[in-house]
C-alpha cells in the first residue's frame, strides 16, 4: 500500500473544481447558481447567524435590564 502525501499535490485553476452552493429557499433546496439577478443579490446580502455574537448580545441585554428591575 502506497502513501499519498496531499501536501506535495499542486492543482491549477484548470484542474479544480467549482463548488456548487445549496441553499433552501420557500421549503426546499436549490443551488444558488440557478438564482436569477435579484434573489442571488438578496442571498449575497445575507448575514450569517453566530451563536456566541448573539449570546454575548444577550448577556450585555440582561446586565442593562437587571439596574432597571431592582
Amino acid at each position: 500500500m502506497s502513501v499519498i502525501n496531499f501536501e506535495n499535490i499542486a492543482l491549477t485553476d484548470a484542474e479544480r473544481q467549482p463548488c456548487e452552493i445549496w441553499t433552501r429557499v420557500m421549503g426546499y433546496h436549490r443551488p444558488v447558481s440557478e438564482f436569477n439577478r435579484g434573489k442571488k443579490s438578496e442571498y449575497y446580502s445575507r448575514k450569517c447567524f453566530v451563536e456566541n455574537k448573539a449570546v454575548q448580545h444577550l448577556d450585555a441585554a440582561e446586565e442593562i435590564c437587571s439596574c432597571a428591575a431592582e
